[in-house]
């Protein structure tokens, strides 16, 4: 039985839902305008917008070190990682960033930092444009464990892309119940398909898992570099968060 011009009431059961095959009275999306590129969505946390630091802090909570100018953030060497004073379980991230024109230094010493999700899982940033390293420590790379699928970074001070779709990992007291899982395109080009993560990423040691919270900030990470950052955003994923 057609209900009205939307769907139809006579439709086999979806086992998920409890909703007919195209069943006009399952809930509509919700609207959302996408951005351009520049303006995000709008329904997206906008965490950095070019103007200021007002959403970021350092992480012994004073405020932020980092400097803005002409539209974008730079690290500030020896002034330590920022993080945000929100914080986040799964999301959509949106961040652009760029490695120094003034091209100093080799491997691992050259335009690093770090997008680190819930502030443990890290996505490197890193110039690798003729560049080479560890793999696992390639920009786009889940740090010490997993390799991007490709190489698909710009040259020096041009601006990278950065679009992740973050899945929070779940714990029950100190049982794991959900490992974490991430997507990452870099500059549209697809470097993870929601890979599996091993556990919080580190340095020169095996990941593990450690347990959280569901939520965590988003951290960006002062490798002594003077890497750019702009236009950074978040979408809520889970709708209880939003």
């Amino acid at each position: 039985m057609k209900i009205d011009s939307l769907g139809y009431q006579d439709t086999p059961i979806l086992p998920d839902s409890g909703f007919h095959v195209h069943d006009g009275l399952r809930p509509q999306p919700v609207v959302v305008t996408p951005g351009d590129g520049t303006v995000p969505p709008s329904d997206a946390v906008v965490l950095f917008d070019g103007s200021d630091l007002s959403q970021w802090e350092s992480l012994d909570g004073g405020a932020a070190k980092w400097t803005v100018t002409d539209g974008w953030m730079v690290v500030v060497p020896k002034t330590g990682n920022i993080r945000t004073k929100q914080e986040f379980g799964s999301i959509q991230l949106h961040v652009e960033f760029a490695s120094p024109t003034d091209v100093k230094g080799e491997g691992q010493g050259r335009g690093n930092s770090g997008v680190f999700l819930m502030g443990l899982y890290e996505i490197q940033v890193l110039d690798n444009y003729d560049n080479p390293t560890y793999p696992d420590g390639t920009v786009g790379g889940i740090y010490g464990q997993y390799p991007p699928m490709a190489n698909a970074v710009r040259k020096p001070g041009e601006w990278n892309y950065y679009d992740i779709v973050w899945e929070t990992p779940l714990f029950d007291g100190e049982t794991l119940l959900r490992p974490a899982y991430v997507t990452v395109f870099l500059n549209n080009i697809l470097l993870h398909h929601r890979r599996k993560l091993l556990g919080k990423t580190d340095h020169r040691v095996a990941p593990e898992y450690v347990p959280h919270g569901p939520t965590g900030p988003l951290m960006l990470q002062d490798h002594g570099d003077l890497v750019k950052f702009r236009n950074i955003w978040v979408r809520r994923l889970d709708p209880a968060e939003s």
